[in-house]
């Protein structure tokens, strides 16, 4: 129970006091007890003498009010002088947990999402849109839609990864109505087949993603990769806008004195898939 009615001694009695307890508090969890006890907003010491003011008589409201704010700054400067040193007197490694936390460092970003994303906006300023689709499709995407039917040697060369069940869903039947493979996608060509489906030409798309083949991991192989296939459908489309367009992207990614050469290389499983894009052009 508070003196009553506060005065000067009490007032320093109360201070020793809290100075005294503080200083025999071994825990920061101690300390913050004996500020409460004095300081607290309920049932302590300055609180009590707050509530004395509204039953007091009139002529001791001015000095009970004036003798418990002394005793609140008093506490307060004391509290505060603590506050200050306790960091200095925590052991070595403590963890405080008063403390606000810390950010964590996110890192830097992965090369090849600096890579992509470069791509993308320099095809976007181009005039292309990006695309993007399913990595598990199914083969007529895939392969069928592309002229690679079932018996293509482009599947066993690409030695594709299918999943035990198909996954249903928009598509999943073939043209025949027979349902179809699900597979780890071996390229984004199939965008090329989704998106001329939805779109009438002229067509001009870039398309990005991960691919998945069935490879042995060395220094030139991997099993999933990135890949990013361009594709332009629209009339008087020659093979100097292909060059145009590749030599406008070796500049900006490269340099401006990058220079490009097309260099012919035979591949027989895609022979048929060639012609039908060149006379496509």
């Amino acid at each position: 129970m508070p003196d009553l009615p506060p005065n000067p001694e009490s007032v320093a009695a109360h201070v020793v006091a809290f100075e005294r307890e503080l200083a025999a508090a071994t825990s920061t969890r101690d300390a913050q007890a004996v500020r409460d006890r004095y300081l607290g907003r309920k049932h302590s010491i300055v609180a009590s003498w707050m509530q004395l003011v509204a039953t007091a008589a009139p002529g001791e409201k001015k000095s009970i009010g004036r003798y418990a704010n002394e005793l609140k700054q008093a506490i307060e400067a004391r509290w505060a002088r603590y506050a200050e040193t306790a960091t200095e007197r925590a052991v070595p490694g403590a963890i405080d947990v008063t403390l606000p936390g810390r950010t964590p460092l996110l890192g830097h970003r992965h090369p090849l999402t600096i890579v992509r994303e470069r791509l993308d906006e320099i095809f976007s300023r181009m005039g292309f849109a990006v695309v993007e689709g399913p990595e598990a499709e199914d083969e007529w995407h895939c392969f069928d839609a592309l002229n690679m039917p079932a018996d293509h040697p482009a599947r066993d060369m690409q030695d594709t990864l299918y999943l035990v069940t198909p996954i249903r869903g928009e598509g999943s039947e073939g043209p025949d109505g027979d349902d179809l493979r699900t597979l780890l996608r071996t390229h984004t060509s199939s965008m090329q087949i989704r998106y001329m489906q939805a779109h009438e030409p002229p067509i001009r798309i870039v398309a990005p993603g991960r691919v998945y083949r069935r490879d042995d991991l060395d220094v030139t192989h991997s099993p999933a990769f990135s890949q990013i296939e361009l594709l332009a459908v629209d009339e008087g489309l020659s093979l100097a806008d292909l060059k145009g367009t590749l030599l406008a992207f070796a500049h900006e990614m490269f340099s401006p004195s990058s220079r490009i050469r097309f260099r012919p290389s035979f591949f027989p499983y895609t022979e048929r898939r060639n012609r039908l894009e060149l006379l496509a052009v």
